[in-house]
């Protein structure tokens, strides 16, 4: 599965930087971003979203992005809304 390197936080210290990539094979987008407290992990696995199951499921996980990555993340959905254009 190659993924293809999109961006990385711009104000994260070298090596500690929040990453976005895309398998294009998979159509899917990958982050990588901070893990947050259990106090926001409990808040997130109680809130009732309409259609959805309450709690979070082993195999998922909650992760923290900063807004200044916005750009970074309209890019990946560019290159998977659009896996023609180059």
């Amino acid at each position: 599965m190659p993924l293809r390197f999109i961006g990385i936080d711009p104000s994260s210290d070298h090596g500690d930087s929040p990453t976005v990539w895309v398998d294009e094979d998979t159509q899917e987008m990958v982050l990588q971003g901070w893990k947050p407290g259990a106090e926001l992990v409990a808040q997130c696995a109680a809130t009732e979203v309409p259609g959805h199951a309450t709690g979070i499921p082993d195999h998922e996980a909650v992760i923290r992005i900063p807004a200044r990555m916005v750009e970074q993340i309209r890019e990946a959905c560019d290159v998977l809304e659009h896996p023609d254009v180059r």
